[in-house]
């Protein structure tokens, strides 16, 4: 589905999203379309990252309407995701178990400075910068969550909660889940996974199967299988009484001792919900034929956490599933996302009462489910063809991001891809550093000057360097100018040079020294722009005579030829 790009904004409206009124229609129902979309996915998010049903629904709100207010994307639906869920619940369960007391409220503190931090990389324009890391390395963070969130569901898959520990302690203690699983919930869990995974395209098309799987899931708890609870008595787990009405304020709540954690913590979910919504905004413009204002749209996510956190809400970002369903339902401006945040709205101020009967597997299973989207499997089975070294990358971030750490995975993930990238750059650039003392080199000037080389008879020498020289051309830099044995004269030659890095100034500067030293006559031509400045800022051409650093590569191999007669 495509369309034109969005009409120029007024001048006056430039602080908010693009919000037009020549389209209510297909806005109104691309609102209506991705709350219904939205509702199982808040309440499942909300109970799997321990804050709650109710913390869910009102950050999908929350998120929602100021995103859409002041982003800049405006088809963009944003909501909390599968990524800043797993977040979250890390966030929440490290805090709690430090202090019961307090911990929720530092949470949804960090759920604030996670939007400041958004804001600031708004306002410093770094929003093109953000989504700039290698695609091993986004494809393995994002698959480790879609692993994590998957791990993090087996208890309540299973009819329990979640163990305490997180990941490892899921793990640990999953022969003990699965020795006390609950025989009514696991179904229920399985009846909601072959409803997300089995239902046809035609019904889809009616209502999403995330929506179709909480109404059955929750008709059979309390019909068919309502008898059939578990051992001991024991009901069906369900979501419990949700809180009616406007949520409360939450004030900031910081405890000095646990400040640096919690600076981390939002550093790290600032960026995840940077980076998911600026995928899902490129997602949006390759649909619409638009294009989004990163820097913008940072903001406005900024502000809808903020927000979020200031009135108990979870963490969200640009959500891909909500933002298609928008689109192809005829969303075209911001028009959407603040319809649908007022009718989620609504359905939580008049509806609680119902949902208060959904059972947890249920959400469990709809949670798991958007695990397994997130995994990007088609990758994983292909990645060892396209690239050994970029598998191996993908699969030490996800074994990080699963078992050590989500800062850790990335950081090292990025670090060793770019130095992967450093070193193949620097080989295929050394490639371009020649030193040639006749015309029969592999060179590409023109003939006549060929001919002046061999005219040197081997004492004049042409050190050229071409395209862009970075910090690991500096190696060949030194390995080609000390492999020169006699000659006379040496023109260094870097006219084809596009970009001169410190290091590999410093390596010309290092090799006209010698030379210099030597005796040997010296030239450095062809400098100009960026790369001339730099080397009279590292004051090489005071080192040499005037005339030696003005003339052309032409008129310097003239001058050195002359001189050796």
């Amino acid at each position: 589905m495509t369309t034109s790009s969005a009409p120029p904004r007024p001048p006056g409206l430039r602080v908010l999203n693009h919000i037009s009124t020549s389209n209510i229609k297909g806005d109104l129902f691309g609102g209506v379309t991705a709350a219904i979309v939205a509702l199982p996915l808040a309440l499942a998010f909300g109970v799997a990252s321990g804050a709650g049903a109710a913390a869910g629904l009102w950050g999908a709100v929350l998120v929602g309407l100021f995103a859409a207010l002041f982003g800049g994307t405006p088809t963009l639906i944003s909501e909390p995701t599968g990524p800043m869920t797993v977040v979250m619940t890390a966030v929440i369960a490290s805090l709690t178990a430090s202090d019961p007391e307090n911990g929720l409220a530092m949470a949804f503190t960090v759920v604030m400075l996670a939007g400041v931090f958004q804001m600031v990389f708004g306002l410093l324009k770094l929003g093109r910068y953000i989504t700039q890391m290698p695609y091993t390395v986004i494809s393995g963070f994002m698959s480790g969550i879609g692993f994590i969130l998957i791990i993090l569901q087996l208890g309540p898959f299973l009819g329990q909660a979640i163990p305490k520990g997180g990941v490892m302690g899921t793990l640990t203690t999953l022969p003990q889940l699965l020795q006390n699983a609950r025989p009514t919930e696991v179904l229920l869990a399985l009846i909601t996974l072959a409803i997300l995974w089995l239902t046809p395209a035609k019904l889809k098309k009616v209502a999403p199967p995330q929506l179709i799987a909480l109404v059955v899931g929750t008709v059979l708890s309390l019909t068919l299988l309502s008898g059939s609870g578990g051992e001991a008595g024991e009901g069906i787990r369900r979501i419990g009484e949700i809180a009616s009405g406007f949520p409360q304020l939450r004030l900031p709540y910081v405890e000095f001792s646990k400040l640096t954690k919690m600076l981390v913590d939002a550093a790290v979910l600032g960026m995840l919900g940077c980076i998911d919504a600026l995928l899902t905004a490129v997602i949006a413009d390759s649909i619409t034929r638009t294009e989004h204002d990163s820097n913008k749209e940072l903001i406005g996510q900024g502000l809808g956490n903020l927000v979020s956190g200031l009135f108990g809400g979870i963490a969200g970002a640009g959500a891909t599933m909500g933002t298609v369903v928008n689109i192809q339902a005829g969303g075209r401006s911001a028009l959407s996302g603040i319809s649908r945040a007022v009718i989620l709205m609504v359905v939580i101020l008049a509806f609680t009462g119902v949902a208060a009967q959904i059972p947890q597997a249920v959400l469990a299973g709809i949670a798991l489910k958007v695990g397994v989207d997130i995994v990007d499997w088609g990758f994983i089975k292909r990645a060892h063809r396209i690239s050994i070294s970029g598998a191996l990358i993908m699969y030490l971030v996800i074994a990080l991001t699963v078992l050590v750490d989500l800062i850790a995975a990335v950081g090292i993930g990025v670090f060793i891809a770019n130095i992967l990238t450093i070193d193949k750059m620097s080989a295929l650039q050394s490639k371009s550093v020649k030193s040639v003392s006749t015309g029969d080199g592999d060179l590409m000037i023109p003939d006549e000057e060929k001919a002046l080389l061999d005219q040197g008879r081997g004492q004049v020498l042409l050190f050229q360097l071409n395209g862009a020289m970075i910090f690991g051309v500096a190696k060949a830099i030194a390995r080609e100018h000390n492999a020169i044995r006699d000659c006379k004269a040496v023109i260094f030659d870097l006219t084809e040079v596009s970009h001169l890095g410190v290091t590999a100034a410093l390596a010309v500067e290092n090799a006209v020294e010698e030379a210099i030293e030597k005796g040997r006559q010296v030239y450095v031509v062809g400098a100009v722009d960026t790369t001339q400045r730099r080397l009279e800022k590292l004051g090489l051409y005071s080192k040499l005579p005037p005339e030696r650093t003005t003339l052309s590569r032409h008129q310097a191999l003239q001058q050195a030829v002359a001189a050796l007669t």
